[in-house]
């Protein structure tokens, strides 16, 4: 019976953090987008992001898209500095195909630091890329 659950594999769909200017704030910050590097559009994203270590937990927090077309991307929320200690994860949900998917990627702890910043491809924008 479990031979026959075919479990796809999320291909070309990211989860990014980028360090960008707020205007009104006048201030960095730091962003987490969701990236759909697949031609086709994702429906229904879905995006429950939590923060964790040994002994703090932070609030589940819950987002939806609609729809996210090919080659685009969504910002997703903004994280707070003290928030980047603890280990950061974002379990995202999508239907692409008349098929679900699911990936779990993370931010370790103290991982998000200005030094570990790269060019995010589509964004074009510093950032890290979750595992």
């Amino acid at each position: 019976m479990k031979k026959d659950i075919v479990i796809p594999v999320v291909k070309d769909v990211h989860v990014a953090i980028i360090h960008e200017f707020n205007k009104e704030f006048l201030d960095k910050e730091w962003n987490v987008y969701v990236i759909n590097n697949r031609a086709e559009t994702i429906e229904m994203v879905l995006v429950v992001s939590k923060g964790y270590d040994n002994d703090k937990i932070t609030s589940t927090m819950r987002h939806s898209i609609a729809k996210l077309d090919g080659k685009s991307y969504a910002k997703v929320e903004m994280v707070q500095e003290d928030v980047l200690q603890l280990n950061n994860e974002f379990f995202v949900t999508f239907f692409a195909d008349n098929k679900l998917f699911e990936k779990r990627f993370t931010f370790e702890k103290n991982t998000v630091t200005e030094v570990n910043l790269t060019t995010i491809p589509l964004i074009e924008k510093d950032g890290i890329l979750a595992k």
